[in-house]
């Protein structure tokens, strides 16, 4: 009977090992997706920035402003994409 005892014992020591390191990845998981979404809001709101000052540039900038705008939202919806799969 105490073999069963220390065999139950050893499997809940392990289950318990793996349900912390879990909780280590997923703390440090959520910290790199903070990090992550933190500089994916830059980027956004740089594209901001540049859209109203192309905005006041008036009409002559608008390639220019397309170009840059499909390149730094490829960039942003990249970003997000990586989050949602690291979920």
């Amino acid at each position: 009977m105490s073999e069963l005892r220390a065999r139950w014992a050893d499997l809940l020591k392990e289950l318990e090992t793996e349900r912390d390191e879990l909780r280590v990845k997923l703390h440090l998981a959520k910290a790199d997706a903070k990090d992550e979404m933190a500089k994916l809001e830059v980027q956004l709101d740089e594209l901001r920035a540049k859209v109203a000052a192309f905005d006041k540039e008036g009409d002559g900038y608008m390639d220019d402003l397309g170009d840059l705008a499909r390149g730094v939202a490829g960039d942003v919806r990249a970003g997000f994409e990586r989050l949602r799969k690291s979920f």
